[in-house]
């Protein structure tokens, strides 16, 4: 019978697993551990990923709570001899990491196993670039946000890790149409999705007229100076052109003919 018991307790124990939380950073959040009777005591321990690990303890029998290397920002929610619930008011990315609570009671010990996730909603920004193409920028969010466009486009995301775990994402539109001059950006991201809409003027198409005009242009004047240069040419040659005079002329008093023998 004692056998059978403790198997018993063993295997209540060992089927809680770890559990996987998400909190929104700046918002509060609350980690329950077994509420079992006539318990006599209750630990939690915390691992962040970053910084010391800390400790919050609580005895029955003293009717002491005790903490270990734990800023102000975690506490019990109420009073550990009636919920031993852990409370973070105000989550920061500095919480992420693991959250054990052992409760030891006259039925034996129980175990909760939590690790939490810090999510960061990314800031959504929109400009034009200088080609006129609209521009979606989700900054620093946690994890990496996923940007999508209303109309379709061939746009490829870039992104960029940050020292604290969060991701900026940018995306360009390539609008398979040029007639295309107002877009909307969607943020999907699990802290919550955005959505902006912007209108940008397409200048590559704007450069492109001007520049062809240009060009139009500077054959027009290469045209007409050569008309003009040509033209001009024919008349002075036409002006200068020696005529064909008659033999009397030639032969006049001013020649080079010999005199007369008398």
């Amino acid at each position: 019978m004692y056998t059978i018991v403790l198997l018993t307790i063993t295997a209540v124990a060992g089927a809680t697993g770890t559990s996987d939380m998400s909190a929104t950073v700046g918002n509060s959040c609350v980690l329950t551990c077994p509420s079992k009777p006539n318990i006599t005591m209750v630990t939690w321990k915390i691992s962040p990923k970053v910084g010391g690990s800390c400790t919050l303890g609580y005895r029955a029998d003293q009717n002491k709570t005790d903490r270990t290397n734990c800023n102000d920002s975690m506490n019990w929610k109420f009073r550990p001899d009636q919920d031993s619930a852990l409370e973070i008011w105000q989550v920061g990315i500095d919480h992420e990491g693991n959250y054990a609570c052992e409760a030891v009671a006259t039925e034996g010990n129980f175990h909760t196993t939590y690790y939490l996730t810090v999510l960061v909603p990314p800031r959504l920004t929109m400009y034009c670039d200088d080609h006129g193409n609209p521009v979606c920028k989700a900054m620093v969010g946690k994890p990496a946000a996923q940007i999508l466009w209303v109309l379709e486009s061939n746009s490829t995301p870039k992104e960029e890790g940050h020292d604290n775990g969060t991701v900026t994402v940018l995306s360009t539109f390539t609008a398979y149409s040029t007639n295309v001059t107002k877009t909307t950006c969607i943020v999907s991201h699990p802290a919550g999705n955005q959505s902006m809409t912007i209108a940008c003027n397409s200048t590559w198409l704007l450069h492109c007229v001007v520049s062809l005009a240009s060009f139009l242009g500077l054959l027009f004047l290469l045209a007409v100076l050569h008309c003009y240069t040509f033209c001009d040419s024919k008349t002075m040659r036409s002006q200068y052109k020696p005529r064909n005079l008659p033999s009397a002329e030639l032969s006049g008093p001013n020649s080079n003919s010999a005199p007369e023998q008398r």
